[in-house]
């Protein structure tokens, strides 16, 4: 399986809407058709404030990552966070989340993200293991509020 990735484009938004859906419904998220078109629409024309990279083959992607951007302070200038990160259930478990992580950091930090942030659910130790393997550690005294 190709863990590569592939900036998404407003044409693969037909791809995108599906597996969003199914992530949306794994992790408990109210959402409609409507809404997630809406939410995706300005990160696929080119928005400042995030993207969406489909992961394997782009005629047939195995599942998406979107990032949203900010700025940070304490980490030095622009920061990114892992908003949604998805892969067919199907394709789980093979190394390519790591890989997709792992060149998708390498390509945010040359184009001058200087830290990277995600959420890890309470009790997805799976996810929690791969991300610290990873690099990625869990900022002690704080809390997502």
């Amino acid at each position: 399986m190709s863990a590569s990735i592939h900036l998404a484009t407003p044409d693969d938004a037909v791809k995108l809407l599906p597996m969003i859906e199914a992530f949306h419904a794994e992790d408990g998220v109210k959402s409609d058709v409507e809404g997630r078109a809406a939410a995706i629409a300005p990160l696929l024309e080119g928005s400042p404030h995030g993207a969406l990279w489909l992961i394997g083959p782009r005629a047939a992607p195995v599942g998406y990552i979107a990032i949203t951007f900010g700025w940070s302070l304490a980490s030095g200038g622009l920061d990114g966070t892992i908003d949604e990160f998805f892969i067919r259930e199907t394709v789980r478990g093979r190394g390519v989340g790591t890989e997709v992580l792992i060149a998708l950091m390498s390509e945010l930090e040359a184009g001058g993200v200087t830290a990277l942030h995600l959420e890890v659910a309470d009790g997805n130790d799976r996810a929690a293991r791969i991300y610290k393997r990873i690099g990625f550690k869990t900022r002690e005294k704080y809390r997502v509020m």
